[in-house]
């Protein structure tokens, strides 16, 4: 969950710098557009109008700062004198000069000039708004653009947490349901035995039942450990440079017996020069056993598996149980098993996330291929990162 969410500040980090810069964009090509229309159509128009009704301008200013120019001194006019003139030397004063007004006209005095003064403010407060148009436009499309953005990251989050949980209570009954199995056995022997009820000679039975279910439950919680241990924040992997052909070798000799024990026959295709990789030899050893245990107790009796390092690339594949595609899009999820039973006959469904997750960590990729051919049904691809 940290590392989605950190995927999802950095998508809307990039998207609030890339909305911002296509708005601003915007905006500086509207203000142009604008300015000049102002320039070439609007203003000329108007200082015509003004120039006949003997009303004079002059500025050096850019078309907004015009407009605010022109409103503060028309709505200076509203204004006691003695205010008004103070206001209007101030903008002359601050400006430089640079922007100047008179008015000749002898309909600017009396009722008419009130009308005048009213009609040319309203005019210049159109314009006025006109001008910062671009700018509140531009403000309300990106506050629509990023609250529909968080909105949407927001309940994306929501979704994953509530798949978070499910896949958490998922796991929880797994658990609970893999150690209850071997706990009731145990429970059931060990009582049969304390109450005298079984045979002498049956006694030796239900004792290494007992043993088995223990080793069971034993099992189950070391690989349980090493996932949850795996999946921990904190957790460091102790790289060192290791042959990754040699540890192929070593892995495939331990398990080689239970490819005997189903007279399965065993192709090994590993170079014998080294191949190096940085990895922590402990876990990736785990990996690749975990892959090669797979094949033994999922391959068919009597058939064959392939291991097989070309170009950092190991390929693991049995001709036994062949999987479903449903199935196959959840195969490296933890308690995940092809026989789609929870019973103690198959493996944890543990195996294949842990080395899904530990050839990850290591910056590398582990897939599955069910269309491999060459007479195997299905194939592990441990695929090592790059040098």
């Amino acid at each position: 969950m940290n590392e989605k969410s950190t995927e999802n500040g950095k998508e809307l980090r990039w998207f609030l710098i890339k909305r911002f810069l296509i708005i601003m964009a915007g905006i500086y090509g509207s203000t142009e557009l604008l300015s000049a229309l102002y320039r070439n159509v609007v203003l000329p128009a108007l200082f015509l109008i003004w120039k006949q009704r003997e009303i004079h301008i002059t500025s050096q200013a850019g078309i907004l700062e015009l407009m605010l120019e022109l409103f503060v001194f028309a709505a200076a006019d509203f204004l006691p004198d003695a205010v008004a003139g103070i206001v209007k030397t101030w903008i002359g004063e601050a400006l430089g000069n640079a922007f100047q007004i008179s008015v000749k006209d002898v309909l600017a005095r009396g009722r008419w000039g009130l009308v005048l003064q009213i009609a040319f403010l309203l005019v210049v407060f159109v314009l006025l708004f006109v001008s910062i148009l671009p700018y509140l436009v531009g403000a309300f499309v990106y506050y629509r653009m990023v609250t529909r953005k968080v909105n949407e990251l927001m309940e994306q989050e929501k979704e994953q947490q509530r798949a978070f949980d499910r896949k958490r209570n998922l796991l929880l009954s797994d658990i609970a349901h893999d150690i209850k199995t071997p706990i009731t056995t145990i429970c059931g022997y060990s009582r049969a035995l304390s109450d005298g009820v079984v045979d002498r000679e049956r006694e030796q039975e239900y004792l290494d039942a007992i043993y088995a279910k223990s080793m069971r439950m034993s099992e189950l919680i070391t690989l349980l450990f090493e996932y949850v241990k795996l999946d921990s924040e904190g957790y460091v992997l102790h790289r060192e440079k290791l042959d990754f052909a040699e540890l192929i070798r070593e892995n495939a000799a331990m398990v080689y017996p239970d490819y005997e024990e189903k007279k399965i026959r065993v192709e090994i295709d590993v170079p014998e020069e080294a191949v190096f990789c940085e990895a922590d030899r402990l876990q990736m050893g785990r990996a690749v056993m975990n892959l090669l245990t797979n094949a033994a107790r999922y391959g068919k009796p009597g058939g064959k598996v392939l291991i097989r390092l070309r170009e950092r690339t190991l390929v693991v594949a049995d001709d036994g149980l062949v999987i479903e595609p449903e199935f196959a899009e959840h195969i490296f999820e933890p308690f995940t098993r092809a026989d789609k039973a929870r019973t103690t006959h198959g493996g944890s469904g543990l195996g294949l996330s842990i080395s899904a997750k530990v050839v990850e960590m290591h910056g590398g990729k582990l897939e599955l291929d069910c269309a491999f051919g060459k007479g195997y049904t299905k194939a592990f691809v441990l695929r090592l990162p790059e040098e």
